[in-house]
């Protein structure tokens, strides 16, 4: 009797405990979304949907007398804050990083779980879990002196002389930093978080599943491609979005490579960017000097804007994997 109720008292403080943990860390998210609100609340009061349509970023004349106001908030004269190209560059390079590192990602799962040896099994494992821990700054450091160097010597000439006459390949092929280097380095980034949980879930899948393939003839291959690999479609998705979140807030790497572009939308791939993460890091110290505050308000709009496409994409990506282990449930 005593060691139920020990048990009891156990479940209890367990199940309390988990809560209050859960808990806390939906009102952190709730807490830091609400700061951010309120701190750009005046920008919003003062930019309105302009704020998200327009393509032009200015601080306005911060050492001149007088103020522009609108809708009660006052900012410096010609102050004007648009965060389309930011979002262009955000979605851009992110969209680029996953063009590039899903199919790969894929790949290395594969292989890591059909084709490396069992004795490089731990070392590659290894590899693969120690890339995802490096710091974006040395991925930023190492684009600044390896990727950028080879893209304004070598490859942006090479696709910009073979592909002239294509949109958006066609023009200038630029100093390295761009598009295409943020891009590369987002897609390296995201690369390790996307193979090792692939990796995992095609580990997942009942060993029963593909001897039952092979026994009705199907090669390696066949059993990974229209067996293994749709069980865990759902799966994979999930895992390709959650990396895309990471992309789209990623700061300091792609801050180093982006080329900083301001109030211009890139001409080809190899034309200088800025995304909204990058633009708050390189911004704020120039903000923090507007003696109105709207320029950091504006950052915190920008911030809050970022917030909200990173949740929406991380929902979306929890959505699909839990309607996928449904489905799988179902079977």
């Amino acid at each position: 009797m005593a060691q139920v109720r020990t048990r009891r008292s156990s479940d209890r403080a367990l199940g309390l405990t988990t809560a209050t943990a859960a808990a806390l860390t939906a009102a952190a998210v709730f807490v830091i979304a609400l700061f951010i609100a309120i701190s750009a609340w005046p920008s919003i009061l003062y930019n309105g949907l302009t704020f998200l349509t327009s393509a032009i970023w200015d601080p306005g004349n911060q050492y001149g007398g007088g103020t522009s106001t609108h809708n009660g908030v006052a900012g410096s004269p010609g102050a004007s804050f648009g965060i389309l190209v930011y979002i262009f560059g955000t979605v851009a390079s992110s969209a680029l990083a996953m063009l590039i590192a899903t199919p790969l990602a894929i790949l290395v799962a594969i292989s890591l779980v059909y084709r490396v040896p069992h004795q490089l099994d731990l070392v590659t494992n290894t590899l693969v879990e120690l890339m995802a821990g490096v710091p974006s700054v040395v991925y930023g450091l190492w684009g600044i002196v390896v990727l950028v160097p080879f893209i304004g010597a070598t490859l942006g000439p090479t696709v910009t002389g073979w592909f002239g006459p294509v949109p958006f390949l066609g023009g200038a092929s630029g100093s390295g930093y761009g598009l295409v280097a943020s891009g590369l380095v987002l897609a390296i980034m995201v690369l390790p978080i996307m193979a090792a949980t692939m990796r995992d879930l095609i580990r997942g899948v009942p060993d029963a599943i593909s001897e039952a393939s092979a026994s009705l003839g199907a090669n390696r291959w066949q059993t990974i491609t229209q067996v293994v690999l749709p069980a865990v479609r759902a799966g994979m998705v999930g895992s390709a979005l959650l990396a895309l979140g990471r992309a789209l807030g990623e700061t300091m790497a792609v801050l180093m490579v982006s080329g900083g572009a301001q109030n211009q939308f890139p001409s080809n791939v190899f034309s200088p960017i800025n995304t909204m993460a990058a633009v708050i890091v390189s911004q704020l110290d120039s903000a923090l000097t507007d003696a109105s505050g709207l320029s950091v308000s504006a950052l915190a709009e920008t911030a809050l804007v970022l917030f909200a496409m990173t949740l929406l994409v991380n929902v979306i990506a929890r959505g699909i994997v839990r309607f996928g282990a449904r489905a799988k449930g179902s079977l």
